[in-house]
């Protein structure tokens, strides 16, 4: 207990705990997005393509934050997209050209990166370290957290309409396709923020459960929002005081108090009925 109160009192222990905090209930709210839009696994697929942008990145451009960032956002944009142009322009589904293109572009990264001789950086990339975020990287993290938050909200019921009837947002006038490439750009921002914290293999659970776990409580999508935020912030913040007494990865530990709330969740849901 002594070696954690110290611990407390250490500058990185107070930028881990805001980045827990702004990360997941960033994470969270823009959750909200993910379930309501019904694409989780094409969001999962996207978050594992992310590895290879890094890998160009750095390839090109050496090792330093924005040259990963860069790269990162980058791949999420052009697996996502080319996937959508194969399943326009062939007779093969989205999910399945996604599929084959994401696992090829991660394998890709993985390989390049290796023979770059950053096996401990893959491992950081693939499942998180938060611990070493910089005061750069949290603001980083403020500045899209930020950006994402205002615009969600600002726009929050032309956005509503898109996602329970797009038909009628476009009898509306609404510009639709211009909205749904605007959400899949929030969705990759609030990826790329949490790649650090969580990894690309894990970052999936903090963009999906938090909202799932909404969804299990309340049909009401306003809610659904600022509940997963609440919810995505609330687990990263008892992850940070759980992990570090225990030896846990904080990473994983976020993803498994957002697992275990979801199945209490369902629990309630399913005793209510």
């Amino acid at each position: 207990m002594n070696e954690f109160l110290s611990y407390l009192a250490e500058p990185i222990a107070l930028r881990t705990l805001w980045a827990c905090a702004v990360i997941g209930f960033v994470d969270g709210y823009v959750s909200a997005l993910v379930v309501l839009r019904r694409s989780s696994l094409q969001i999962g697929a996207v978050s594992c393509a992310l590895l290879p942008g890094i890998a160009i990145g750095i390839l090109l451009f050496g090792l330093g934050q924005w040259s990963a960032l860069v790269g990162a956002i980058a791949a999420g944009m052009l697996v996502g997209l080319s996937s959508l142009f194969v399943a326009r322009t062939t007779r093969l589904h989205h999910d399945a050209a996604l599929a084959v293109i994401h696992s090829a572009a991660f394998a890709f990264g993985y390989v390049v990166l290796v023979r770059l001789g950053m096996q401990q950086k893959v491992d950081d990339w693939l499942f998180g370290n938060i611990m070493s975020m910089s005061y750069a990287d949290l603001c980083l993290a403020y500045a899209t957290g930020a950006a994402a938050l205002l615009c969600i909200t600002a726009f929050m019921r032309p956005l509503l309409l898109w996602l329970f009837d797009p038909n009628a947002a476009t009898s509306f006038g609404l510009p639709t396709r211009a909205i749904s490439y605007g959400v899949y750009a929030l969705i990759i921002l609030a990826l790329v923020s949490s790649l650090q914290a969580v990894g690309a293999l894990l970052t999936l659970g903090l963009l999906v459960a938090p909202a799932g776990i909404m969804r299990l409580l309340t049909n009401r999508a306003e809610l659904m929002f600022w509940g997963a935020g609440a919810i995505g912030g609330g687990c990263s913040i008892a992850a940070f005081f759980i992990s570090y007494p225990l030896g846990l990865h904080l990473g994983a530990t976020i993803i498994l108090l957002l697992g275990i709330a979801f199945c209490v969740a369902w629990r309630f849901r399913s005793s209510s009925r």
